[in-house]
């Protein structure tokens, strides 16, 4: 019987990106037998150790204590490696069904959810940036992201760049968040010759240098030196996060019309 006929949807083709994956079978006298999911797992656990530059199938096998070779019968290479990590990433996220009556709301969520998921491991940024998200087990994500925008109403070339143009801008922003914080691990603790102020310190010095430039050539500059440097990055996210939801909104039909 298909899976049409027993009710459970086909699975989508292939897609270019797909990868082909080594299968071994467990063997028995496997002390501590690996697996795709420790592999992964190690990987996780270098990354956020040595970020994505230190990252390497000979760390992470130094990780579980094996044979580069041996991760060669789960993992093709590393870039194979870094795809299954983004895979991982979505493991349990979900996007609710479309509601037209909630559509920035739901993109609100998701945006905020996926910064977080992101930010829950160091560089996944710069790896989130590197793949393309169009495998058969994350074209799900994609659709419903789509159906989103197109339930609101919004027309087909909009709406078929509102999901690209949300994600990039989630991306950029974490990969913002997570270099100022390597920079920050990089110049020392406190009382090294190498130590930079927190980011409170350094807002206060660019919202007096702001302030403080001559008014003939920055009245702008002037004018917002108190707002343009906030506290919060959350507050930055959702700012920016807003503008572009006013401007997809700008794209809607007029009901009036």
């Amino acid at each position: 019987m298909s899976d049409a006929a027993a009710g459970t949807p086909a699975p989508p083709p292939p897609s270019p990106w797909e990868r082909e994956r080594p299968v071994r079978a467990r063997a028995a006298s496997d002390r501590a037998p690996l697996s795709r999911e420790r592999v992964v797992e190690a990987a996780f656990t270098v990354l956020d150790r040595q970020g994505l530059d230190g990252l390497s199938m000979r760390q992470v096998a130094a990780e579980l204590g094996v044979t580069v070779s041996a991760l060669y019968a789960y993992v093709s290479s590393k870039d194979d490696l870094l795809e299954l990590m983004y895979t991982r990433l979505f493991d349990g996220f979900a996007i609710p069904e479309a509601d037209p009556e909630r559509w920035q709301e739901q993109v609100r969520d998701y945006a905020r959810s996926w910064r977080q998921r992101l930010s829950s491991h160091r560089d996944m940024a710069r790896i989130s940036m590197a793949h393309v998200p169009f495998t058969a087990e994350l074209l799900p994500h994609v659709e419903a992201l789509l159906a989103v925008f197109r339930t609101a109403g919004l027309p087909d070339r909009i709406a078929a760049e509102a999901g690209d143009l949300i994600s990039t801008y989630i991306d950029g922003f974490v990969l913002e968040e997570g270099m100022w914080q390597d920079r920050a691990a990089q110049h020392g603790g406190e009382g090294s010759s190498l130590a930079r102020p927190d980011w409170r310190v350094m807002a206060d010095e660019m919202q007096n240098y702001f302030a403080s430039l001559p008014p003939a050539e920055f009245p702008h500059l002037r004018a917002l030196s108190g707002v343009m440097v906030t506290d919060s990055s959350d507050e930055r996210f959702d700012i920016g996060l807003e503008i572009m939801l006013r401007g997809l909104a700008s794209y809607l039909p007029d009901p009036a019309a």
